[in-house]
Order: structure tokens, then C-alpha cells, then sequence
């Protein structure tokens, strides 16, 4: 298996043919990530929603009821060196009912491939792109990479670990030209 994304647009109109264009970059910055970070496969959703989707998500999962500009939800917790994809032993069946899986060996882990969600909201990154002078694939890149390091457990909670995590970010943007 190899890196996946998968692609969900809930803004209204949703994708259209520059659409297409940033799912080729962020593919491609998945693969760069990937590779940086040693993680060979998985699958990734990244969702684009407004400023209004993601405060609701905000607010859901935070507490903190305002827009943001990405969110990650991560599937895999990581336990010393190794991850470990966090997985229900049960599941929910399509006619809605929901128990363990009948032959578990046949079945298999049915999460074991997700990363988890990146959500992004698409008039947020417009605006800091503006903001901070740069493209708006440069800045839809970063929080991209930026919420697949969260994914894998990296975070931005103290001076060092934030260091950290943005060396890493604009290693991959720097190594994709997306500069600023």
C-alpha cells in the first residue's frame, strides 16, 4: 500500500477545476511528508469546509466556538517509538447495526490504514495567504503539512517542540517550492 488522500469538499458549489490543482499539490506534499517522516502508507481525508464548518468543528471539539484554520483528527496514537492505530473492536454494519466482526481474521482491521482527518477552511487560507504575502497553494500546502504532523503525533505546545515542527513543515514546502 502507499499514501492515499482522500478528498471531501462540503463548501457550497463544492470542487470545480482549480480544485483539481490542489489536490495534485497535496497529494504530492502527502508523498514528500511521508517520505520525510518515514511512513510508507496510509490514508489521509482532508476535508475543505468554510469558516463557518470548522468553527462549528472548532467549537465541537475544542470548546473554543471560533473559525480556526485547520483542524487534525488523528487515528494513530503513538506509544514510545512505535504508532498504534486506535480502532473500536466493534463496528458499525451498513444496515445500521452495529456488533463485532464475524470472522475477525478474514475481516481485518477496517482502520488500520487511516491516518485521520485534516480539515481546512478554504476562506481562512485565502485570507492569511493575503495576509502574509505569499500564494494561496503555498499557504493551503502548509496547513496541510502542518495538520498531517499533527496526525502523526507532532505539536507546536512549547518553543522547542514548535521549532520542531515548523523546520519540519518548511522543509517539505521549501522541498515542493512553495516558498514565501
Amino acid at each position: 500500500m502507499t499514501l492515499s488522500l482522500e478528498w471531501i469538499d462540503e463548501r457550497e458549489g463544492g470542487a470545480g477545476p482549480k480544485e483539481e490543482a490542489w489536490m495534485e499539490l497535496l497529494e504530492r506534499l502527502l508523498n514528500m511528508a511521508g517520505e520525510a517522516e518515514g511512513v510508507d502508507d496510509g490514508i489521509v481525508t482532508v476535508t475543505l469546509t468554510d469558516d463557518e464548518g470548522i468553527r462549528e468543528l472548532n467549537r465541537q471539539f475544542r470548546g473554543l466556538d471560533k473559525p480556526t484554520d485547520v483542524l487534525s483528527f488523528s487515528l494513530v496514537e503513538t506509544v514510545g517509538e512505535e504508532p498504534l492505530v486506535r480502532f473500536d473492536e466493534e463496528y458499525e454494519g451498513t444496515d445500521g447495526e452495529s456488533g463485532a466482526w464475524e470472522d475477525e481474521t478474514d475481516a481485518g482491521d477496517p482502520f488500520s490504514d487511516m491516518l485521520g482527518d485534516i480539515v481546512i477552511s478554504v476562506p481562512r487560507a485565502e485570507a492569511q495567504a493575503a495576509e502574509y504575502g505569499h500564494s494561496f497553494e503555498r499557504e493551503l500546502g502548509f496547513l496541510f503539512v502542518h495538520g498531517f504532523l499533527h496526525l502523526l503525533g507532532y505539536d507546536h505546545d512549547n518553543e522547542e517542540r514548535e521549532r520542531e515542527m515548523f523546520s519540519k513543515q518548511e522543509d517539505v514546502l521549501a522541498k515542493a517550492g512553495l516558498t514565501r
